[in-house]
């Protein structure tokens, strides 16, 4: 009965229900995190805003399309997760979260990302997959320490030309876009490891030998007539490529994703939590 009573009142914006569908969260979590994932929120509690020492903060799988302006408190913020929710532009407050590290921002409804977006220089980690994106907005090429980036299942058809300068990016995932060629851009990005076409329309793919830091690339699943030439040692999943010791590309994937989960355990070291003084 009280998991029904929550999810009928979820429906209802007013805050005083969506603080009744947090529960008891009034201060902020010994280990600065707050999850909020699959609460059905529609609004969120401003309460959380009052965490002003809050690391990380999840709201995936909510009904979101707006964020308050207090949330702008949260200056200490490094993980923001508002995938799966109902964005159509993203809040510019996001934007003014200076430390986030790591942005979550797939399975919305996002047609472009705002200018701002570049004041987030320590954005390591950018998931903008699954929106409505028929282009990349020029403004990722400015987030100089991005080093992944998942825009997969949009509808892009190319790629920015400046995206050369982000020399930190090592992982792209383009899978599922619109692409009728291999995007000459990164021919020019020596430093990817991992790069993910899987799924688009390429016909012809250019020799990534020269490419040497490539570790993997995923092409399958392209009406392509050849596979890319890689160097030695470069894993390759899609057509031609039998000696690919990973066939399968799910667990391609999975083979890249661990090297970058190692990323959140990196992220900067944080000093221990105000404890509040006594008079």
């Amino acid at each position: 009965m009280g998991n029904t009573i929550r999810t009928l009142v979820a429906f209802i914006p007013a805050d005083r229900c969506q603080n009744y569908v947090v529960g008891d969260l009034r201060e902020m979590p010994l280990d600065r995190m707050v999850d909020l994932s699959g609460s059905q929120l529609r609004r969120l509690p401003v309460v959380v805003c009052s965490f002003r020492g809050l690391v990380k903060l999840y709201l995936s799988d909510n009904h979101l399309s707006s964020l308050p302006p207090e949330l702008g408190q949260l200056q200490s913020l490094q993980i923001l997760a508002l995938d799966f929710n109902n964005f159509r532009a993203l809040p510019q407050v996001v934007c003014t979260l200076k430390q986030l590290c790591i942005l979550y921002l797939g399975n919305n409804k996002l047609c472009d990302l705002p200018r701002e977006l570049s004041l987030l220089q320590n954005l390591r980690t950018l998931w903008v997959e699954a929106n409505y994106l028929t282009r990349l907005p020029d403004v990722v090429c400015e987030l100089n320490l991005l080093r992944t980036l998942h825009a997969g299942s949009n509808a892009l058809r190319l790629l920015p030309g400046q995206l050369w300068r982000l020399r930190e990016l090592r992982t792209i995932w383009l899978s599922g876009n619109l692409l009728t060629d291999f995007p000459p851009v990164l021919l020019h990005m020596p430093f990817l490891e991992v790069i993910d076409v899987d799924w688009n329309s390429i016909r012809c793919f250019p020799s990534l030998a020269h490419l040497s830091g490539l570790k993997l690339v995923i092409y399958d699943h392209n009406p392509c007539r050849n596979a890319p030439k890689v160097a030695k040692g470069v894993r390759r999943v899609g057509r031609w490529s039998e000696e690919t010791p990973e066939p399968d590309p799910r667990k391609a994937r999975r083979y890249a994703l661990a090297e970058e989960d190692s990323q959140e355990a990196q992220l900067p070291a944080l000093p221990p939590p105000l404890l509040p003084t006594t008079s």
